[in-house]
């Protein structure tokens, strides 16, 4: 797994490309709790993983990352900082100085030593993550594949941004579709745009979602051929969002165009409305 993106330690977004190709987990449900959340801020089950352990949070490293008094480095999993040093005083004031009940899939470290989970504070069930996503201090990632989690890290979200706090203040913070222009300038950011699927065509082994005519200058989604059974297991086929309004979230690329390319269902949501 190459993680030359957010997840070098002490940077932030800009700049950094999201690969993950190694991983073979593509959760087929988290498209549908998205695509329900986007409307419905209800709340799930939460991020009910196996116990990783306890620790009182001894210093805020990066807007993802703390270290406990027993000296581990913990990565908190599932979200994305846009502006890290905004993201870094927000989990400071959550977290500083605080106990916290790690829990997750995997306590193996990464490659940095440090242990993903999500934290919650001692003597509460909601997690560190979500109520940096409900201030609209982080964003959802892409990486998160149990359903439960990921519907409680989408609908504090969908709180954030249906009340404008934080990043999502900002109009620009979804990006148009119809502007490439916008969404090229954003070159290896994670970033999140919205828009109509004007076509979808394939080409080889790749299928093109496509929101203008030209497709060498105007924004596309690309899925590859090994994601296609995803899609068909969650019921939404790539045809089937042909003129329909989506929000998809990732890293860009330029190929001509603006791209982003979609390495796990839950990078698409479909919105109300066609």
């Amino acid at each position: 797994m190459r993680y030359d993106r957010w997840l070098t330690p002490g940077a932030g977004i800009n700049g950094m490309r999201y690969r993950d190709r190694h991983n073979a987990r593509i959760s087929a449900v988290l498209i549908c709790s998205l695509a329900v959340l986007a409307t419905t801020p209800a709340r799930a089950a939460g991020c009910a993983f196996e116990p990783q352990g306890e620790g009182r949070v001894a210093a805020v490293i990066d807007a993802r990352t703390v270290r406990l008094d027993d000296g581990r480095e913990i990565r908190l999993a599932g979200i994305v900082s846009l502006i890290p040093d905004k993201t870094k005083a927000a989990l400071s004031a959550i977290a500083a100085g605080r106990d916290v009940t790690l829990r997750g899939e995997d306590d193996a470290p990464d490659r940095y030593g440090r242990q993903a989970a999500f934290a919650s504070l001692a003597g509460t069930a909601a997690t560190v993550q979500s109520e940096l996503l409900r201030r609209g201090e982080a964003l959802v990632s892409t990486e998160v594949t149990n359903r439960d989690c990921a519907a409680e890290l989408a609908a504090a979200e969908a709180e954030a941004r249906q009340a404008k706090r934080g990043t999502w203040a900002d109009p620009a913070a979804i990006k148009n579709a119809e502007s490439p222009g916008d969404i090229l300038a954003g070159i290896g950011r994670f970033t999140v745009v919205a828009g109509r699927v004007l076509s979808v065509r394939q080409a080889g082994a790749t299928t093109y979602l496509n929101f203008g005519r030209n497709w060498t200058r105007d924004f596309a989604v690309t899925i590859s051929r090994r994601m296609i059974p995803a899609f068909e297991t969650a019921g939404l086929s790539p045809k089937s969002l042909e003129n329909r309004r989506i929000r998809v979230r990732g890293y860009v690329e330029a190929r001509g165009g603006p791209r982003i390319e979609v390495l796990r269902v839950g990078q698409i949501e479909v919105l109300g409305g066609n």
